[in-house]
Parts: structure tokens; sequence; C-alpha cells
């Protein structure tokens, strides 16, 4: 598994896969303190170690153990690597109507109830870790990545639904709870960071009242509505700055912030260094590289049979 991801991930930083929504990660290097957003993701890593804060616990992710995700959420995390030993991982991000559909048809089976959870790390057995590899595997060939890659994501997502600490997973994509209102709002201001998003509006989304959104929103993350929303609208224009080298000023202006002066004291505060400073420090590493073999493969196709450039435009595209 290393070697493929090796294979897959030559350069530091994240790259794209033949998959949409599956990446691998690759860091050549030590890293600590560093603020992370995640989407709802599986994290699995094969060498090096990983490990993440949130609301004052520790979360460790290295070759025996992955980390789930249920929510977008921004936490700490610190990684353990070297150039001799570089710190590997895949992340395939969750797909909700996947994980609600398949989490569904488990709870018919099993009658014990979970409490959700908003994040966990737990062991990684013998039967998600054959699932990753033959993932890896299909994932050097876009012929198979086409073909036969959605469903082992699919197995991958049941394995960890079905694991040690599935139930978390599956309770908190449960119809009508208040842990499933607040990860449908929380999705909502994901995508739409850069609206004017109020909290009465928000409370009255997820049918709750305003001191009760409270109080769920931050037993599901640690912080107040206020807080997250200001903390994703941060991390997405750090994320613009480092991936499309836009100014700091541009980044402020799309994420909703008005007064350039007020991103930039925000930004120092959250992660620590100015916008420049920040983004000089994890240009590397945050790097986001498109996934090479489906070019090098496609530009070799297209010589050898011609007569499929036609059709290849008609074909859905399988990563961004």
């Amino acid at each position: 598994m290393v070697a493929l991801t090796k294979q897959l991930a030559p350069a530091e930083g994240y790259t794209e896969t033949l998959l949409n929504g599956v990446t691998i990660m690759r860091s050549n290097r030590p890293l600590t303190h560093t603020q992370a957003l995640y989407e709802p993701s599986i994290v699995i890593v094969l060498q090096g170690r990983k490990q993440g804060m949130h609301g004052g616990k520790l979360y460790v992710y290295d070759a025996q153990h992955y980390l789930v995700l249920s929510v977008p959420l921004p936490f700490t995390t610190e990684t353990q690597a070297s150039e001799a030993e570089p710190m590997l991982g895949i992340a395939l991000r969750i797909d909700p109507s996947i994980t609600a559909e398949l989490s569904v048809a488990i709870e018919a089976e099993e009658s014990p109830h979970s409490v959700p959870a908003t994040l966990y790390a737990t062991r990684l057995d013998d039967k998600l870790q054959d699932a990753t590899l033959r993932l890896l595997e299909a994932l050097t060939s876009p012929l198979e990545a086409k073909l036969i890659g959605p469903s082992i994501y699919r197995e991958i997502t049941y394995r960890v639904l079905i694991g040690e600490q599935g139930g978390s997973l599956r309770a908190a994509y449960q119809q009508g709870t208040n842990f499933g209102r607040i990860a449908k709002v929380l999705r909502r201001i994901h995508t739409q960071y850069d609206l004017d998003l109020d909290v009465a509006t928000l409370a009255g989304e997820a049918h709750l009242s305003v001191p009760a959104f409270h109080a769920h929103f931050k037993a599901v993350t640690a912080t107040s509505p206020i807080q997250y929303i200001k903390a994703i609208r941060l991390h997405q224009a750090r994320m613009m700055m480092i991936r499309n080298g836009i100014s700091a000023g541009s980044a402020a202006e799309q994420v909703g912030y008005e007064s350039p002066s007020q991103f930039s004291r925000e930004f120092k505060r959250q992660f620590g260094r100015s916008p420049t400073d920040e983004v000089r420090h994890l240009k590397e590493v945050m790097a986001l590289t498109p996934a090479t073999h489906r070019r090098e493969n496609s530009r070799r196709t297209q010589h050898r049979y011609p007569h499929l450039r036609e059709t290849a435009r008609t074909l859905p595209k399988l990563a961004g």
C-alpha cells in the first residue's frame, strides 16, 4: 500500500485521484500545530502518524487506526513524518446519500443504537485494510478506477459503518435527531460560507429555538455558531490563497468579509501568522496536485485509439 500511495502521490501535499472524493495525502516533514479543516471524511494513514486535537480530546490516526469525521470540522493536527519515511494516507469524502442508505439497511438488521459522534479514531481491521489495498490498486488504472472504484468506495463506507465505532457514524445520519439537524446546518455553512448567515435563521432551519440551537451546536462542534462560521471562512480563504494564488483582499471578499483589515486581524488570531506569512509557510504542504495518471493515460489512449476522442467527451468526469 505504501508503494502504491507513493506512485499515486509523488509530490508532497494533496493529490487528486481518478475517483471523485478520494484524495492522497503526503508529507515529507513533521508538522506541528497545523490548523486543518476536514470535510466529513474517512482518513486512513498508511505510513507515519497524525493526531488531531478537538474539544480538549486527542485523536491518533496511524497505520493501525483510521479517523472518521461525520461533519465538516476545523481542528488542530500534528504530523509525524520524515523525508526517509513520509506520512502517506488516503482521505475518502463521506457521501451522505450512500452513508444514509447503508446506515438504514444496517440498522434494520442490528438493534443496538449508539450515540452520534462528531469524530472518532478506531482500529483498522483486516477487511477494511484489504478493501483499501484494492482501492489503491484500482486507482492506478483509469478503467478500473471508473468501473470498480465506486463499488470499492461503497464497500469501505460499509466496513466503516459496521466497524468497532461505526454505530456512532450511523447515528449521525439518522433523520430527526438533534445531531442530524445540526449536521445539516454545518453542511450548509460549509458550502455557503460566503452568504450572510445569522444564528436565528440557522436555528429556524434546524427547527430549534435559539438557546437550544446554541446548546446542541456546541455539543457537536465544541464552539459557538459565530465562531464556527468565522473559522470556516478563514480556513476557506487560506485555501484559496494557497491553491489559487489570490491576494488576501480578494480571498476576504470571496468568503464574505467586507473589511480587509478585520479579515487580517482575525486571520492572524486564528492561525498565528499574517495571511502572507501563512501562505508562504504552507504553500507546499497544502498544495493540490491533479490526478497525473488520468492525464498520462488519456494522452496514451487517444494516441492509440483516436476514434475514442469524441466518445470520451460524453463520459462523466470522475475527478474534479
